[in-house]
């Protein structure tokens, strides 16, 4: 049984100024998606320019910050912020909702690619790869502010282990390391395989949503769930009600694409 390590949530400061992991952690995702764009658009035929990709990134980081934040707010916690509006800002505390920041990211493309006079499905397949290692970057924030433990496990468990945080010091599943291995590493080494061949539009879009749901519809079997706006009485969680309507719009979205292509 392990002991969680109990990191500083502050990396370093300067002055008065404090620089948190978690902020490191979505600068580190940010980085990494240019990077394995630059990539993508310098080995393979692609409908983006390096200027273009820059500009996109813009857009895709005030859609993460802002949805993240606000399907924090609505789908998780509402009453808290209700109560105290003055922290919904506070970012840098953490708190943010993948399916809130995925809807954000949706509506940012919107615009910039109506903007650019660009189809919405040619972006979103070309991004959809560039996603998995952001959010195990992401996860490792979680994991090092000591944040979104798992259920309790057994203590026999070679990896279970203690997080302090939670006030009861039992064993629990350290699940933010789940999602790493699955929603992280496994899902981009999917997306990056089947987007190494030509496909027809939306096809990797469609992959991206079924992968997502489905390995986040898993993990969060060992998460201790949030209450959100339903509180805990249900059999499922709200991150797996929220990701089953994924699953099924990849089901048709991929069946809708390879159709498309043998008319």
């Amino acid at each position: 049984m392990l002991l969680h390590p109990q990191f500083d949530p502050v990396a370093f400061s300067i002055g008065p100024l404090s620089v948190r992991w978690y902020g490191l952690m979505y600068l580190l995702a940010f980085i990494q998606f240019t990077l394995l764009g630059r990539y993508r658009i310098r080995t393979r035929p692609s409908v983006l320019s390096v200027e273009q990709l820059d500009d996109l990134l813009f857009y895709g980081m005030l859609g993460v910050i802002v949805g993240g934040r606000l399907g924090q707010v609505l789908f998780y916690d509402p009453g808290y912020y209700l109560a105290n509006p003055l922290e919904i800002v506070a970012v840098w505390k953490g708190g943010m909702s993948f399916h809130g920041g995925f809807l954000g990211v949706l509506a940012a493309m919107g615009l910039w690619t109506n903007k650019q006079k660009l189809n919405w499905w040619d972006i979103t397949d070309f991004i959809a790869p560039l996603v998995p290692l952001g959010l195990a970057a992401g996860r490792l924030g979680n994991f090092i502010n000591g944040e979104l433990w798992g259920r309790v496990a057994d203590a026999s468990l070679p990896w279970a282990m203690i997080f302090p945080q939670s006030g009861d010091m039992l064993p629990r599943h350290p699940s933010q390391l789940y999602h790493i291995g699955l929603e992280g590493f496994a899902l981009f080494a999917i997306l990056w395989a089947f987007s190494s061949r030509p496909r027809p539009r939306s096809a990797v879009s469609a992959v991206f949503l079924i992968g997502y749901g489905c390995f986040r519809f898993v993990t969060e079997f060992f998460r201790e769930p949030d209450a959100g706006i339903f509180g805990q009485s249900y059999t499922i969680s709200m991150g797996q009600w929220l990701s089953l309507p994924m699953i099924l719009a990849g089901i048709v979205l991929l069946l809708l694409a390879y159709r498309r292509k043998s008319l």
